[in-house]
């Protein structure tokens, strides 16, 4: 295990490319002593974790045809576009159970990054079990509009990469002096503003907790300033990137198996592409 910190954006279904990386990751053996997983990415990084070659990309596309499982349908019954029982309970629990005996052999920190949509900022839960810590996950991957807000504790969550898209400054403040940071926006992309739409329907939305509705209208603005925060750390040799070379067709809600699959190859064969540089980067004192 490498003393770096891991960091995986995150991006709706963008994050097969993601799990494609990650999935490349475990047949070499590479893990990292601190993980964090914003939305799709705390999602991939439970698998990732777990050892389960394969089961992030297996899980994202194969449940795709079920009506209730992803769909206008299941937002209209449970509030979750993405039906929490199903995703969080169903699958994990049964239909592509989590390895938790391997998961528990980590011995580095996996957090999940969650959005406190009371004070407007980030907040980083250590997971350590993905039984009892799984609703820290869907907390990371709750996207607002879409989603219900989750309670843990006395605490209300939305979607993390509201409060902190890449998580590298954190990581940074950990310690980490060496990061690996999977991104799932290509080389080039810059953040455009919310529309107006969508940003009216925050406001009525989350009227209780108009600390989202500021976040979101500066979302773009915070973002970008993140990336270039990112690449100055590059350059600064305290983070190596990966992240898609070219705009990939998948949308947010991708169901497309096929595409997505394509999505998938490509993390592992950018990932593949990099190793070389990735570990003279991590053997470098």
């Amino acid at each position: 295990m490498y003393q770096a910190g891991l960091v995986l954006e995150g991006g709706g279904m963008k994050g097969l490319y993601t799990a494609g990386v990650l999935d490349y990751f475990l047949e070499k053996n590479l893990f990292f002593s601190h993980v964090y997983g914003v939305s799709a990415g705390a999602c991939h990084m439970c698998s990732y974790l777990s050892r389960q070659l394969g089961r992030a990309r297996d899980v994202s596309v194969d449940y795709l045809e079920d009506k209730f499982y992803c769909s206008p349908l299941s937002l209209a019954l449970t509030g979750d576009l993405f039906n929490v029982d199903i995703a969080y309970h169903l699958i994990p629990d049964f239909l592509y159970p989590f390895d938790h005996e391997a998961y528990h052999q980590y011995t580095g920190k996996a957090y999940s990054v969650v959005t406190n949509i009371e004070t407007g900022r980030a907040e980083y839960l250590r997971v350590r079990d993905l039984k009892q810590d799984i609703d820290m996950i869907r907390a990371s991957a709750s996207l607002p509009l879409v989603s219900r807000n989750v309670k843990i504790g006395d605490k209300v969550y939305l979607d993390g990469g509201i409060a902190d898209p890449v998580p590298i400054a954190k990581s940074i403040m950990d310690g980490n002096r060496k990061n690996v940071v999977i991104l799932t926006k290509e080389e080039g992309y810059v953040r455009k503003p919310s529309g107006s739409k969508e940003l009216a329907l925050i406001k009525a939305r989350y009227a209780k907790y108009p600390k989202i509705y500021d976040l979101m209208a500066e979302r773009h603005t915070n973002y970008n300033a993140t990336i270039d925060y990112l690449y100055r750390q590059q350059e600064n040799g305290l983070a190596y990137v990966i992240r898609p070379k070219y705009p990939s067709k998948v949308g947010r809600i991708e169901k497309n198996k096929e595409v997505l699959l394509e999505l998938y190859r490509q993390g592992y064969e950018e990932a593949a592409s990099h190793y070389e540089g990735l570990m003279a980067y991590l053997g470098k004192e």
